[in-house]
C-alpha cells in the first residue's frame, strides 16, 4: 500500500538556474565610405560575402554610400565589428568603426 500512495503524490520538482550571456558591450557602427576606385559590383560582393546582407540590401548600401559619402552597414558590439571592419579593408574598402559609448 505504500508502494501507491508514494505515486500518488507529486515528484519533487528541481529548479534550474539557466545562466544567460547579456551583452554588456555598448553599441558600434560599422561605417564605409566612398571611394574612387571600388565599383558597385566590388562593393555589393563584399557587402554580401562579409557582412552577410542580401543583395538587395548590399545594393541599396552601395547606393547611399554613392551619394552621401558614406553609410553605417553594420551596428553590433565592438567584439564583432571588428573582424568585419578588418576584411572589408583587406578588400580595399574604406570602413571605420563608431561607438555610442560617448553618447
Amino acid at each position: 500500500m505504500d508502494k501507491y500512495l508514494y505515486y500518488a503524490f507529486p515528484r519533487e520538482q528541481e529548479e534550474v538556474l539557466v545562466e544567460t550571456e547579456v551583452d554588456s558591450g555598448y553599441k558600434a557602427h560599422l561605417i564605409v565610405y566612398n571611394d574612387d576606385f571600388n565599383t558597385f559590383d566590388w562593393v555589393i560582393q563584399c557587402f554580401v560575402d562579409i557582412l552577410g546582407h542580401s543583395s538587395e540590401q548590399a545594393e541599396q548600401l552601395s547606393l547611399i554610400i554613392h551619394y552621401k559619402g558614406k553609410a553605417r552597414v553594420k551596428s553590433a558590439t565592438m567584439e564583432v565589428l571588428k573582424p568585419l571592419k578588418s576584411a572589408l579593408i583587406d578588400r580595399g574598402l574604406s570602413a571605420v568603426i563608431e561607438s555610442d559609448e560617448g553618447n
